[in-house]
């Protein structure tokens, strides 16, 4: 039963079926319905329908002598054909691929059953209708996997690039590194690159969602995909075509439906069990009454197992669910959220904890000086310049950040011996007078008194000694990112728990915590003890999302049951090692993530339930004689619409 909802292996043989990538009668989508207008695709039924129409007309209305024997019977079989065909055909070959027991037989049986014993009407609206709902299938596949590409392939097939300072139109795969792009406004990026003009605003909506412009200055990096607001830019390329962020991201969009829910799979070895089990209960509901009931009927107990086959097409389930789930990875991706797998939706619907970092997760990442303290006999001005200067012979992000409060350097000022203490901090002689910069264990190697108390104060602190006196520190914080309380209040509101681990000192991780009102914090710990901490939680038998960078963090997002990364656009290792992938540092995106596998874990088993009820009811009425064909079409057809129609509805929805 699974070649009749997925697509036949094309480029690679590893490749896997999945219906979400094809439609019901096995053809890619690709080089199928993508290719044709609804007219095209809807053509067949209406000749078929337009044909059933005035054949019911003649035999119940105007009833002409001469429509009768061979011209009723040709008139229908001209119905027939158009829908009927291809459905025949697909049987056939179904057979020759092994895979006997497909819906294509099913209703092939069916309808030819239906014409051997007469009722060729029913026949011919039994194909009819399944037709129909075979292209409204299509249609909303189709649909799926186009919202999808068009969300993210937003790669311009040719550039602008400079060559003697004259433009040049080029392939932009033909385009190699080191290479001058030349972007109009209007115009979106073809590849990866570092902004050459001063200055430029780009729509980032491609890559994050976001359409709010991101004003770029000379040096950042700017991405393909962008797209350039205001005036003509410069772009250095740094990465080749295929290795491009954006082409990272639409091969994992592309690839994500391979990696199967266990709710999906569930359904594929159901139907492989299930529809042989159909065909031999059919078989038996026709010939067993012979043996039983006295005034037995071939044609009348024919008709219930014909009715019978075309109620137990598993089709409703088999399209429906693969449906519901790429809707939810297409919502994901359109807010944002690129999600690797249906089965990672499966396991954000059941988050009950989530642990987060704290540093660029849930803060901004970059430090800013919040306060300087220095004692009245020192200059404050020449200490920081001082200071300014020894800093930049780091790179760290407190260094950045000093720097940035301080401005340019100074390089009047003379440093002699500079040393880097690790784990302490810098020292150097200035005007022939030692000068320390760095945490108070850095006071304490060199014997500076001083008359703090360092544990007191909530801020990362830098200390500073001159000329073996203690100055005074300087504080530098974090930001808390905007969304930060949003979060944790959607998350509340979600019943999830929430905690966060870091390597920061202790007090700075309890006052971001609590001023969010994360329930549990813990600081200062080595990558080994958020593992451990993780473990504890989830031998709670608790399911874990860990929040983090994805890379620093490897050993914890193996061991939570699904790995979040934040910032997914600046790390490749990123984009590969997490299972979901926040693209524009939001974390209010995690409880939409959580929001929209739970959204879509709700549209696919209302779908299975749908269709077991309706199916069921009818089976029963069928086997009994109670149900006609145009019923046993609405418990194929019509609730295979529905939940169509049901797992389309995902795409829709705000979150």
């Amino acid at each position: 039963m699974e070649e009749c909802c997925s697509t036949k292996p094309k480029k690679t043989e590893t490749k896997k079926h999945n219906h979400a990538e094809g439609d019901g009668h096995g053809h890619d989508h690709s080089h199928g319905s993508e290719d044709k207008t609804a007219f095209q695709l809807f053509l067949p039924a209406v000749v078929s329908f337009l044909l059933l129409l005035i054949g019911i007309t003649l035999d119940n209305y105007i009833k002409p002598e001469w429509f009768q024997g061979w011209v009723r019977i040709i008139w229908y079989l001209a119905a027939y054909i158009p829908v009927g065909l291809p459905v025949l055909k697909e049987a056939v070959e179904s057979i020759t691929r092994g895979d006997v027991f497909s819906e294509f037989l099913l209703m092939s049986i069916a309808t030819i059953g239906a014409f051997a014993i007469g009722e060729y009407p029913e026949g011919v609206a039994v194909m009819l209708f399944y037709s129909v709902g075979e292209v409204f299938q299509e249609l909303a596949v189709s649909r799926a996997k186009r919202n999808i590409k068009s969300l993210l392939d937003q790669r311009p097939d040719e550039v602008t690039i400079l060559k003697n300072n004259q433009p040049q139109t080029v392939k932009a795969e033909k385009v190699s590194i080191g290479e001058i792009i030349q972007l109009k406004p209007g115009e979106k990026l073809g590849l990866d690159g570092e902004l050459l003009s001063e200055k430029a605003s780009f729509n980032t909506a491609a890559l994050t969602g976001e359409s709010k412009p991101d004003t770029k200055t000379k040096g950042d990096t700017v991405l393909a995909g962008m797209i350039n607001l205001n005036t003509v830019s410069q772009i250095i390329v740094t990465t080749g075509y295929e290795d491009s962020k954006l082409s990272k991201i639409l091969e994992l969009v592309q690839n994500a439906t391979a990696q199967k829910a266990p709710t999906e799979l569930f359904i594929r070895k159901f139907a492989k069990v299930y529809t042989p089990i159909v065909v031999f209960l059919a078989i038996g509901i026709c010939l067993l009454p012979y043996f039983f009931v006295s005034d037995y009927q071939f044609r009348d107990w024919l008709y219930r197992a014909l009715v019978f086959l075309v109620i137990s097409c598993p089709c409703a389930l088999v399209i429906s669910i693969p449906l519901g789930y790429f809707g939810g990875i297409g919502a994901g991706s359109r807010n944002g959220i690129l999600i690797k797998g249906s089965n990672f939706l499966d396991v954000l619907a059941n988050i009950k904890n989530v642990v987060m970092d704290k540093t660029g997760t849930m803060t901004e990442g970059v430090f800013k000086v919040q306060e300087v303290a220095f004692k009245n006999e020192f200059n404050k001005e020449d200490i920081l310049k001082m200071v300014n200067v020894l800093e930049s012979h780091s790179t760290h992000p407190v260094a950045t950040a000093i720097h940035n409060y301080a401005g340019e350097v100074d390089h009047s000022i003379q440093l002699e011996n500079v040393e880097e203490i690790p784990g302490h901090g810098l020292k150097a002689t200035v005007n022939g007078k030692e000068l320390l910069v760095g945490n108070f264990k850095l006071m304490d190697k060199f014997a500076i008194n001083y008359d703090i108390k360092p544990e007191n104060i909530v801020y990362t602190l830098i200390a500073i000694a001159y000329d073996k006196k203690f100055v005074g520190y300087i504080t530098i914080a974090d930001s808390i990112k905007k969304d930060a309380q949003l979060t944790i209040n959607k998350l509340k509101a979600l019943n999830v728990k929430t905690t966060m681990l870091s390597g920061d000192k202790s007090s700075v991780v309890k006052y971001v915590a609590d001023s969010l009102g994360i329930q549990n914090a813990y600081g200062d710990l080595l990558p080994e003890d958020k593992v451990n901490k993780v473990k504890e939680i989830k031998a709670k038998n608790e399911t874990v999302a860990f929040v983090g960078d994805g890379v620093n963090d490897a050993p914890v997002v193996a061991l939570s049951d699904v790995g979040i990364a934040m910032g997914g656009l600046g790390s490749d290792a990123t984009i590969e090692t997490a299972d979901v992938v926040i693209q524009d540092d939001m974390p209010s995106k995690i409880p939409m993530a959580i929001n929209i596998g739970k959204q879509t874990k709700k549209i696919v088993w209302q779908n299975i339930i749908l269709a077991f009820v309706v199916k069921g009811i009818v089976l029963i009425l069928g086997a009994g004689g109670l149900a006609t064909m145009w019923e046993a079409v609405f418990a194929d057809v019509g609730v295979a619409l529905l939940a169509i129609l049901n797992a389309v509805r995902i795409q829709r929805m705000r979150f």
